[in-house]
């Protein structure tokens, strides 16, 4: 009876575990997801993130590395020596001079046992430690722009995606309509031919419109389950998995400064930000190179037992130690110092001009995005006061068909105009997301809660 209980305790376990690993899962994929769930998601599993993060980790570990530099190094040793000669000095001397050691320290053992603990320190490298801890904290600050760098890509590719699926239901819509309307049209002419109110040629006409508008049907709804799978792929879900958009394809106007907006860049593009550090660890990468000039002073310490007895050796009698001070001055290397002087001046004048590459590019994306922002605006405004003049088209072109004033031809023009004129519109918007998400993306403003 006491099994039968354990076993179901265990049961119910398991199950409220699986159980809570499946909500888990459907918290994670929302049912109707957003931009800002989408973005969400691509940050928590986009593997270029997770490597970059990791990164991260080696910077700091960088760091711990180079502070090693500035602190002793301390080592245990032991061995056994056989020597097949030793110099004996005459106990008597010794304790005249009034050695109480075992007196064969000083020259050996045969059979020679020792254990003992040496530390070294650098007392000055020339700077060399100092100019490489500062080159790795300024290696954290480069990984940490350069996640931001990856974060900001990952962002911008998770909107064209979701934009990018949002337009094409927005085409697939437009593309049914105009199915739909071509379908419509032809029974309407069927139904009038029979009545014989419109000739043959009407009919096969409108029958050939709906053959015309069936590929773009095809290829809008393909295009949706197109961007869904690499929409899927970017977000770390599986190819089975469904994806549910909120929203429409929608836009708000942005207040176009340029110049304010080169200085936000200049201030916060990842690129930029980089560029500086990059100046910054060069000119300290001159102060390490010069190290290699510098005198370089080093001290020891080391503690020794050495007996010909393991069992007798840690005592007083059979210690030893001795700490000393070296001094180094290079006198001549043969220019290699000179050359890598040189090489990080050079490397340092290197990082400058990347510096000003990078403040001119940015200031052509800085433009490119304003310009697309106008150009997509003007096309919508355009778009929009046309659409609604196109529907009326329609509906003219309809009652004129039907009164026999109007041409078959008339009525299928009117479909096509309004079709594309939507799809313009669409299209239209659609490029203004893209160029805000752009200039977002050029000004290093990273997931602004899902919104373009």
């Amino acid at each position: 009876m006491r099994k039968k209980y354990i076993f179901i305790i265990a049961a119910a376990m398991l199950a409220a575990f699986v159980f809570s690993a499946q909500c888990q899962e459907v918290s994670m994929k929302p049912a109707t997801m957003s931009l800002k769930d989408a973005v969400s998601l691509a940050f928590m599993n986009n593997k270029a993130i997770q490597i970059q993060q990791e990164e991260l980790a080696i910077a700091r570990a960088q760091i711990m590395g180079a502070r090693s530099g500035m602190l002793p190094k301390a080592n245990l040793n032991a061995g056994y020596t056989y020597n097949g000669a030793v110099l004996k000095f005459p106990q008597a001397l010794l304790k005249d001079q009034g050695i109480k050691k075992d007196v064969n320290i000083f020259g050996g053992y045969e059979n020679s046992n020792s254990a003992g603990m040496s530390v070294t320190e650098s007392v000055f490298d020339g700077g060399a430690t100092n100019a490489n801890i500062r080159q790795a904290k300024l290696g954290l600050k480069v990984q940490e722009e350069t996640l931001r760098a990856v974060k900001l890509n990952v962002e911008f590719e998770a909107k064209r995606l979701y934009y990018g699926l949002l337009l094409a239901y927005e085409t697939a819509r437009i593309a049914q309509d105009l199915f739909d309307q071509a379908q419509a049209h032809y029974l309407d002419a069927q139904a009038k031919f029979e009545q014989g109110t419109v000739s043959k040629f009407d009919v096969l006409q409108s029958k050939v419109q709906v053959t015309k508008v069936m590929p773009e049907l095809v290829r809008a709804r393909n295009a949706i389950d197109i961007i869904k799978a690499e929409l899927k792929k970017l977000l770390g879900l599986k190819m089975d998995d469904d994806i549910n958009t909120s929203g429409l394809l929608a836009y708000a106007l942005v207040d176009i400064n340029e110049d304010e907006f080169l200085k936000e860049a200049y201030k916060s593009r990842p690129e930029m930000i980089l560029r500086l550090l990059g100046i910054d660890m060069k000119k300290w990468g001159i102060e390490t190179a010069r190290a290699s000039a510098m005198p370089q002073v080093n001290a020891s310490f080391d503690y020794t037992y050495l007996s010909n007895n393991v069992g007798q050796m840690f005592n007083y009698k059979h210690s030893n130690w001795n700490a000393g001070i070296v001094v180094t001055i290079p006198l001549f290397d043969g220019f290699s110092t000179v050359a890598k002087i040189n090489e990080a001046r050079h490397r340092y004048e290197q990082s400058i001009l990347e510096k000003e590459d990078i403040r001119d590019q940015t200031a052509v994306d800085v433009r490119r995005a304003c310009l697309d922002l106008k150009k997509a605006n003007s096309i919508i405004n355009s778009q929009k006061s046309g659409i609604e003049e196109a529907r009326e088209a329609l509906k003219i072109s309809y009652i004129s068909f039907d009164n026999g004033v109007g041409t078959n031809l008339d009525v299928l023009d009117a479909q096509v105009s309004l079709s594309q004129i939507e799809k313009n519109l669409a299209e239209a918007i659609y490029d203004y997301l893209m160029a805000r998400a752009y200039l977002d993306k050029t000004l290093g403003r990273l997931n602004r809660d899902g919104r373009s």
